[in-house]
């Protein structure tokens, strides 16, 4: 029997992050072979509560230089649960959101399956309930993972934990720490994803975080230099007990990644080849949350207090600032105007890979800190929400690669950082001794040879296209 090329079915969750690396992961997938992978479909929605307009742009823009890519949108949902419902325990709604769309992916899955030979599904880690629609059609599900190596420690400890103890976590409780597989030290509650610590999230996280123990492998964006203790944990778990981990990447969007204002990103770039090799910190809070007003006029009075070369990407509510200048205190602009730029969306991979930039203070989201290794960038941490405050724990206690201002400030709390302590932590990441930079130099070389050709992560793809071929090639094999 001749051996047909095969079709993998995607499904992302619609958050800029997790699609960019998802689109990102397909590109790669693809250039491997595709006398084994011929094409892939990307099964694409919507959330009530966010724009899709730059998430549509990304899509298209695959589309258009890959033809092997389809993209199917899925129809609106017309009964998700009420937004009253996602301000009170978002990781609940989503996944009661996902739980909805099971009979639309079932529909497009069916589609898909009448014209092509199906692989096998990769879902997002929020889309674990539609390993349903896989199980119905004989599908294999694998997760990727958007995350570090050490949440999905955390991922198998919740599950693990919960058979033991039936409780949430709770800070008062007296347990303090928590031995997460994967991890040297000890992990701390306080640092553990928000929705971890309230009653109506904790149940979703421990649903969720069980059914990874039913994926067919495990795809992980990070590489075995970045996170050795992590990937080495996994290497040791015999497949009975949990699926096989794929360590692939760092997967970084170098191309392809929507630019929101070119005329913004030329100028952005044009100030930044003026500046001095590494004199520069970046300042930049991700692109899901706004800053209270109170808090950006602390950092503006922090960056003055510094006076070192500054670039400052400010995401605002145009309902409230149509501009970031609206929201700085009055003069700032002119004071600093010899050292800093200010602006709302920056190119920040492009920013990071400059010769200028010498530190970064960061929200700490996963791709951020993978952009910054890559390019031997120092970070100053300041979580806000997610998994942020884990991540930053471990750059900061289980890593050694970040400089620490806080670990577990949660955004939601309103509590306003004050200007001395967001002085002190961009005084000690430009100017203090104990940064690593050597070290991540030497990770940012490696994590960079990991996704080249006989890289370790290059390999981890091979292996994951290997098995999943030759998985439905013996399932093929007794259909006849």
């Amino acid at each position: 029997m001749e051996k047909q090329a095969a079709e993998l079915i995607f499904i992302p969750f619609p958050v800029t992050g997790h699609l960019l690396a998802t689109i990102e992961l397909v590109k790669i997938i693809l250039s491997h072979d595709s006398r084994r992978i011929h094409s892939i479909t990307i099964l694409h929605w919507g959330l009530p509560f966010l724009p899709q307009s730059n998430n549509d742009a990304s899509l298209q823009s695959l589309a258009k230089s890959e033809p092997r890519v389809r993209i199917v949108t899925l129809p609106e949902l017309q009964n998700p649960p009420p937004m009253e419902f996602f301000l009170r325990a978002p990781e609940a709604y989503i996944l009661e959101f996902i739980k909805k769309m099971v009979p639309l992916v079932r529909q497009a899955v069916s589609t898909v399956l009448s014209s092509s030979r199906v692989a096998g599904i990769v879902l997002d880690m929020f889309c674990v309930p539609l390993m349903d629609v896989g199980n119905e059609f004989q599908l294999p599900s694998y997760i990727f993972l958007t995350c570090s190596a050490g949440f999905l420690g955390l991922a198998k400890h919740i599950p693990e934990r919960h058979r033991r103890v039936k409780s949430g976590f709770d800070r008062g409780s007296g347990e303090e720490e928590n031995q997460v597989p994967g991890y040297v030290t000890s992990v701390p509650t306080k640092v553990l994803p928000l929705g971890l610590l309230t009653s109506e999230s904790y149940d979703t996280w421990v649903d969720m975080t069980r059914r990874f123990q039913e994926a067919k492998g495990i795809l992980v964006n990070s590489s075995i230099c970045i996170e050795p203790n992590a990937f080495g944990y996994f290497d040791r778990v015999p497949t009975s007990d949990y699926p096989p981990v794929y360590p692939v990447g760092p997967i970084l969007c170098f191309k392809d990644r929507p630019i929101l204002d070119p005329l913004e990103r030329d100028r952005v770039m044009a100030w930044l080849d003026e500046q001095p090799e590494s004199s520069v910190v970046f300042l930049c809070f991700g692109s899901l949350k706004s800053l209270a007003a109170t808090q950006v006029k602390e950092i503006a009075q922090a960056l003055e207090i510094v006076g070192c070369r500054f670039l400052w990407s400010i995401r605002t509510d145009p309902k409230e600032y149509p501009t970031p200048s609206d929201i700085l205190p009055d003069g700032f602009m002119n004071r600093v105007s010899n050292l800093g730029f200010v602006c709302g969306w920056a190119p920040q991979v492009e920013i990071l890979a400059h010769k200028a930039i010498g530190g970064f203070l960061s929200h700490c989201g996963w791709n951020s800190i993978l952009e910054s290794l890559r390019f031997g960038v120092p970070i100053a941490t300041w979580p806000m929400y997610a998994e942020q405050q884990l991540n930053a724990f471990t750059m900061v206690k289980e890593l050694g690669l970040a400089v620490e201002m806080r670990l577990d400030y949660v955004l939601a709390d309103g509590v306003v950082v004050k200007a001395d302590e967001i002085a002190r932590a961009v005084r000690s990441l430009m100017e203090g001794e104990d940064v690593p930079r050597r070290r991540l130099k030497e990770i940012g070389e490696a994590a960079k040879e990991a996704v080249m050709e006989g890289g370790s992560s290059f390999v981890a793809i091979e292996r994951f296209i290997d098995e999943l071929i030759s998985a439905m090639d013996r399932s093929k094999s007794r259909e006849y």
